[in-house]
């Protein structure tokens, strides 16, 4: 993975609706608490992404991957929780966890292809 990978700006333009996301359930609905969760799992997983761009091995970039990879589930979660509890719609619940959804399929990917090649060496 590189510096301009797809899952590095897939997981960054993720990371701003989160953070929109977060400015409108506390304003609009004022909710606090899911919010603030959503805010946390969301804008991890670009950030953790970015850290195994910079990892100083396969183990340590592999380890930075899976760690984003339970960032996007943790995210899904909360998504899931504000759209059970009628904060989200169906049309902002469906756009948000489809973007989480291949946030999740480009980590597995990567974890795949990453332990493949360290059970090669």
């Amino acid at each position: 993975m590189s510096k301009d990978s797809v899952v590095l700006e897939k997981s960054k333009r993720f990371a701003i609706r989160i953070v929109k996301l977060y400015q409108y359930l506390t304003i609009e609905k004022r909710e606090y608490v899911l919010s603030k969760q959503v805010l946390r799992s969301g804008t991890s997983i670009g950030a953790n992404l970015c850290e195994a761009v910079y990892g100083f091995s396969k183990k340590d970039f592999l380890s930075k991957v899976y760690i984003a990879l339970k960032e996007c589930a943790e995210t899904k979660y909360w998504l899931e929780l504000l759209f059970c509890t009628d904060y989200l719609n169906d049309v902002e619940f469906d756009s948000l966890d489809n973007d989480c959804t291949e946030l999740i399929k480009l980590c597995t990917s990567i974890t795949k292809t990453t332990r493949k090649t360290l059970d090669r060496l």
